[in-house]
């Protein structure tokens, strides 16, 4: 008996464990929020892109770009002026979901070697897919942001300004006809 109780228990706590772990996973598999506009479409976790056309990553969580300078891997927010022909909207990106890829660079050089000069990838921006509607665009994102904030408050101060013309004129309409029926009405 007591040998059945403990399977049973052990059993239990490793389907908890298990359902514990799923649930993780679940929660931080997705990150499409975090991705650029110009990543590619049909991912719901990308945590690094591989760009063949230059040899450098994107790490998409932090935002940065990790590439190679000396012999050593420099992570910084902004591609360095060698790369200033690179177009991101219109090369190909792997996505990598792997912790620190770069560790493997010459294996993800060697399989994506022919995917440099590929021009064939849809990219977040031109999705319409309502899943990319809230996607990052980095610096453009804060004056898109605040240009539609600003947007919507001028929409609401002239529809706010229209209702109150109507309610102005609502409440002449209904003081005229107050004061004609005052004076039609009056029996002295």
């Amino acid at each position: 008996m007591k040998k059945l109780i403990f399977t049973t228990a052990i059993l239990c706590g490793c389907l908890l464990f298990k359902t514990a772990d799923a649930q993780v996973s679940v929660s931080a598999g997705v990150n499409i929020g975090v991705q650029p506009d110009w990543g590619p479409v049909g991912y719901d976790n990308a945590q690094y892109y591989y760009m063949p056309e230059i040899g450098a990553y994107y790490d998409v969580p932090a935002h940065m770009y990790v590439y190679r300078e000396n012999n050593v891997w420099i992570h910084r927010g902004v591609l360095p002026p060698r790369f200033g022909n690179f177009d991101r909207y219109r090369s190909y990106k792997a996505v990598i979901n792997e912790r620190n890829p770069w560790e493997r660079d010459d294996q993800f050089r060697a399989r994506y070697a022919n995917y440099r000069g590929r021009r064939d990838q849809a990219f977040i921006r031109d999705s319409r897919d309502a899943r990319y509607r809230n996607h990052w665009m980095g610096d453009r994102d804060r004056s898109i942001r605040n240009r539609s904030i600003h947007n919507r408050q001028e929409n609401f101060y002239h529809h706010q300004a229209q209702n109150n013309r109507r309610h102005e004129r609502n409440a002449e309409r209904q003081h005229r006809n107050h004061d004609e029926r005052g004076h039609d009405g009056d029996r002295h």
